[in-house]
């Protein structure tokens, strides 16, 4: 069996490279051809434990090719993904122009039938206009090849992509008819050996589960947030809140963390883009609007923790900053909170030395020279009025407090995801800020 993945980014990759892990011959394409020839030689664009084991694992077996030519790839696939980006407008919504552009090139390019899957994060109904597109080039160019659409959404979580592929909790299949639901189970079928769920729905339903997903997974962390908040002026502590609500199953203990807010290439977006999505068609969705203003006022709560200690004046102080990526095990910046503090703090003047284990050459880019760079976490609190924790990485779980109380030039930590104990924190002679803790 051969399939085709148009786009080598975060989604296409992966999900390329996985399904090539089962014996399913697949070619991955890409219109950047440095990308194209990088990833020939098992170079990985981006970091995602245990992807390039697999990718080069799978290109010595020929089970995974790379190229940027569809017309050279496309003969003999049953099943071609679109997984390219779709980036927010300036409205919110999502731009799906490149799936368009590639559901033209497929028109132009497909010969016999095949499903055409609809794999990035997209709109409700874009399954209907990647149709159009595709018939619309077979028409201009007088051809008559039949195919079928489907929606694929994928449920990945950054830093855990690979296991979350491999061994899924859900896929979700959206089909007109059983052609194209018999070419998807056998492609999924290996992923199902140890009962995971495959749902099959209507294609404008799994296109939105897709979203409803994604903004029930922010409203829980955007709620937890609101009542850290509410913990602080009362006198509890979110912690102790978390246990207590997490142990109702109806609720669960997952994604009930306070903090300073959620970022990454997917909540955002998909919350701006649900939003955009039901205001067009003349509802609003109150609760997810409020998501999105809470989790925008959470990424500052930091800020305003320090500037009340240093009495609203932070100009000539020096910060160093402990993570920088959105989330652990990924050097995804986009949305992350630990930019906004940043930019918060030079902006009041201060100084900024920052430190994170994979996201270092991505800071560089985004940050430039607005920022000194540390080589490791301790470096980064060299004379530093604070210490400021964003992203709670493994490494960063223990303090070592004599290495601290000497770099550091006052002894303050803003724990920014509650990952310490404050008595410990407190014992070692340090003044503590978490979210939503006494």
């Amino acid at each position: 069996m051969k399939i085709l993945i148009i786009g080598t980014g975060y989604v296409g990759l992966v999900t390329g490279a996985c399904i090539s892990e089962t014996g399913i011959e697949v070619t991955c394409i890409d219109i950047d051809a440095q990308k194209i020839g990088n990833l020939k030689e098992g170079i990985i664009p981006i970091y995602e434990p245990g992807l390039e084991d697999i990718v080069k694992r799978n290109i010595e077996k020929q089970h995974l090719h790379f190229s940027t030519s569809m017309n050279d790839s496309i003969d003999g696939c049953e099943a071609v993904f679109i997984a390219v980006g779709t980036p927010p407008d300036e409205d919110g919504s999502a731009d799906i122009s490149h799936v368009l552009n590639a559901a033209r090139e497929i028109g132009r390019c497909m010969k016999k039938y095949m499903v055409v899957v609809t794999k990035s994060t997209v709109p409700i109904g874009t399954s209907l206009k990647v149709k159009a597109a595709i018939q619309e080039e077979l028409h201009r160019f007088h051809r008559s090849v039949p195919f079928d659409v489907a929606a694929n959404p994928e449920f990945l979580k950054e830093g855990n992509a690979v296991e979350d592929f491999l061994k899924p909790a859900r896929i979700i299949i959206g089909v007109e008819n059983e052609n194209a639901k018999d070419i998807l189970t056998k492609i999924y079928r290996p992923f199902q050996l140890n009962g995971y769920r495959t749902i099959f729905m209507d294609i404008p339903s799994a296109e939105l589960t897709k979203y409803a997903a994604n903004c029930m997974l922010a409203t829980k962390i955007s709620f937890m947030n609101e009542i850290a908040n509410l913990c602080e002026k009362v006198g509890a502590d979110i912690n102790m809140v978390r246990q207590g609500i997490g142990s109702d199953p109806r609720i669960g203990s997952k994604f009930i963390y306070a903090g300073a807010g959620y970022g990454g290439s997917c909540l955002p977006k998909d919350v701006k883009a649900l939003i955009k999505t039901a205001d067009d068609t003349g509802y609003s969705l109150d609760v997810v609007k409020a998501v999105e203003s809470v989790n925008n006022r959470q990424k500052e709560v930091l800020f305003h923790k320090i500037m009340h200690h240093f009495g609203n004046n932070i100009r000539d102080k020096h910060f160093g900053i402990w993570g920088l990526s959105f989330k652990p095990n990924t050097d995804d910046m986009r949305e992350a909170p630990a930019e906004v503090i940043i930019h918060k703090l030079i902006e009041a003047g201060a100084s900024v030395r920052v430190y994170d284990p994979v996201a270092m050459k991505v800071a560089r880019q985004r940050l430039g020279n607005s920022v000194e760079y540390a080589s490791d976490n301790y470096d980064a609190v060299v004379n530093a009025d604070a210490l400021v924790l964003v992203t709670e990485w493994t490494e960063f779980r223990v303090l070592n407090f004599r290495v601290l109380e000497k770099r550091m030039r006052k002894k303050t930590i803003f724990d920014g995801r509650n990952i310490y104990d404050p008595a410990e924190v407190r014992k070692n002679g340090f003044v503590y800020y978490g979210i939503g803790r006494r």
